[in-house]
């Protein structure tokens, strides 16, 4: 696949703690911008070098009007590009389809970790997008004027109880708004069969499966059949939704990611 131009937020350390950098890979419908609100600040001053990924016709990538040829290879690509130009494997850090692009990344490439937050399930989104439009079945309609920035009041109450949990205020809510955008229908369509690939590679590499309590989309007690392939730990994060790094209750994700990879990659260089 040819190289395209990406754009990636790099969040230097403010004091390097010896850690590997993170890569932060969004989800579906969204870009990078969901990890600069709290997560990259937060890490830099921990002492993280952070890089968060616009993948291809996401952000201020390019391909935006070739959208929707994209596959999650092409995403996988996209990964791939921007570890190749980092000084050690990273720590890779993916939400939702971004937890798909990173595990597929790793079926050819290597990092030091993996952390997946809210991953898409092992079976793929046709039975969740059925229980989902079944408890919301104004979602669709909803979700197509969120993509074009029209929110009626309807599409606010819809995608806040989507994405997040009762506990996320209107002002996190407002700063979810501007992310939201199209997604590629080859993706989606693909993340729909899911259940009919099996991985080709799965790398021997500490591994953290992390969940909302209160997720809309996918249900927390889904979050152990995607740790089942990788060995690697739950985590369920108390009353959290969908966009863990948004939600009010980021916080406790950070720090338990913090304190995972202390503990699984050896304490920060400071010691």
């Amino acid at each position: 696949m040819s190289h395209r131009k990406l754009h990636t937020l790099h969040r230097p350390a403010k004091k390097h703690n010896g850690h590997p950098p993170l890569v932060f890979v969004h989800g579906g419908y969204v870009h990078a911008g969901c990890w600069d609100v709290n997560f990259l600040p937060h890490f830099s001053k921990l002492g993280y070098h952070c890089h968060a990924i616009d993948l291809s016709g996401h952000g201020k990538s390019e391909g935006r009007e070739n959208l929707n040829s994209y596959d999650l290879d092409h995403y996988a690509a996209d990964v791939a590009q921007v570890v190749a130009e980092l000084p050690a494997p990273p720590v890779l850090i993916g939400h939702s389809m971004g937890a798909l692009v990173v595990q597929r990344f790793l079926e050819k490439g290597n990092a030091a970790a993996v952390i997946m937050m809210a991953p898409v399930p092992t079976t793929g989104l046709a039975g969740c997008s059925a229980q989902l439009n079944a408890r919301q079945p104004d979602f669709l309609r909803e979700a197509a004027y969120a993509v074009r920035g029209k929110y009626t009041a309807n599409t606010v109450k819809v995608m806040r109880e989507v994405y997040f949990s009762p506990d996320v205020t209107a002002e996190q809510f407002a700063a979810f708004k501007p992310l939201v955008q199209d997604e590629s229908m080859t993706a989606v369509t693909e993340m729909m069969t899911l259940a009919w690939r099996s991985p080709k590679r799965r790398p021997k590499i500490p591994a953290l499966v992390m969940g909302g309590e209160l997720d809309a989309l996918f249900p927390s007690n889904q979050l152990y059949f995607t740790a089942s392939g990788w060995n690697a730990e739950t985590c369920v994060i108390p009353r959290a939704g969908h966009m863990i790094m948004m939600e009010p209750q980021w916080t406790a994700a950070a720090e338990k990611i913090d304190n995972w990879l202390d503990r699984r990659l050896g304490q920060k260089a400071a010691a």
